[in-house]
């Protein structure tokens, strides 16, 4: 807003020292313009606080802050011990924020509602290892897939070897994410499921006994089952699909075009690679 007012100033300055030079003096070649020449630059000067008016990156840096919305979904998006958002998601983020110069923050959202959240502006991206299916394609600007990624079943280990094809689980009850890609590929199985909030609720099912299966990202399931884990008692099976992450802005926003311009820098210079190792994901990474 500050940058499309002192546009307008300019433009009306501009405008004022032409429409006060005498009528029947020649134009100077070194001071006042035309009447033809200050329209001319008056309305390139209005085009450009259009341009800024529907940009996206001139109102996060305006607002200096761009606003992240994220589940709780690690490795992408996850606390530490003490209470700071981490994970690769998050830490890319953080230095996509930097770039622009301003500050990040991370609001928890509800996934179902994510297209809301960002039309809204309570938001101005959702990053949280989000599958790029028709839906977000159709709703959101997005940025160049960057990681890719799979929908695995989880069941407890002792359990596992009875649940190797999507043939055998038509009698499983399933936990999955509201919203999300878990929940689509249950649903065009046909099978049996509950929603719940986020990925991590959707373990807590399992784990406690109360579904028999849920169904959330490959790279979740890497992070948090299985020995040395949260859960070691859970671990996954068959893949439901292949898929692949991306970022999503408001439609037609200019972020995304500057965020894959962040990603090509940060892949080029190693440090979208040395993130993706700090959390384990490296081999879903992909070349930019």
């Amino acid at each position: 807003m500050k940058k499309i007012i002192a546009l307008l100033l300019v433009a009306a300055m501009v405008f004022c020292f032409a429409g006060c030079s005498p009528k029947n003096s020649e134009p100077s070649s070194d001071s006042n313009l035309t009447p033809e020449q200050a329209k001319e630059l008056v309305d390139n000067l209005n085009a450009a606080a259009d341009e800024i008016a529907n940009s996206d990156l001139a109102y996060v840096q305006d607002k200096g802050t761009l606003v992240v919305g994220i589940t709780d979904f690690a490795p992408m998006d996850y606390k530490d011990d003490k209470g700071e958002w981490i994970g690769f998601d998050a830490d890319m983020a953080k230095a996509f924020a930097a770039s622009l110069g301003v500050a990040v923050e991370f609001i928890e959202i509800d996934w179902d509602n994510k297209i809301f959240e960002l039309n809204g502006k309570t938001i101005d991206c959702v990053w949280n290892g989000m599958t790029l299916t028709n839906e977000v394609l159709s709703s959101m600007s997005c940025s160049k897939p960057y990681c890719d990624n799979a929908q695995v079943v989880v069941v407890k280990s002792d359990a596992a070897a009875d649940y190797q094809t999507k043939e055998s689980l038509s009698e499983l009850s399933f936990a999955v994410e509201s919203g999300s890609a878990g929940q689509a590929a249950v649903s065009e199985l046909g099978l049996n499921f509950i929603e719940v909030q986020n990925q991590a609720a959707a373990l807590m099912e399992v784990a406690a006994g109360t579904s028999d299966a849920c169904v959330i990202d490959l790279l979740m399931a890497g992070a948090m089952i299985g020995e040395g884990t949260s859960y070691p008692e859970l671990t996954y099976t068959v893949s439901l699909t292949s898929e692949e992450y991306g970022v999503g802005f408001r439609q037609g926003s200019d972020l995304a075009e500057k965020l894959n311009e962040f990603f090509a820098s940060a892949y080029a210079d190693g440090s979208m690679l040395a993130s993706a190792t700090t959390y384990g994901v490296q081999e879903s990474v992909i070349a930019q």
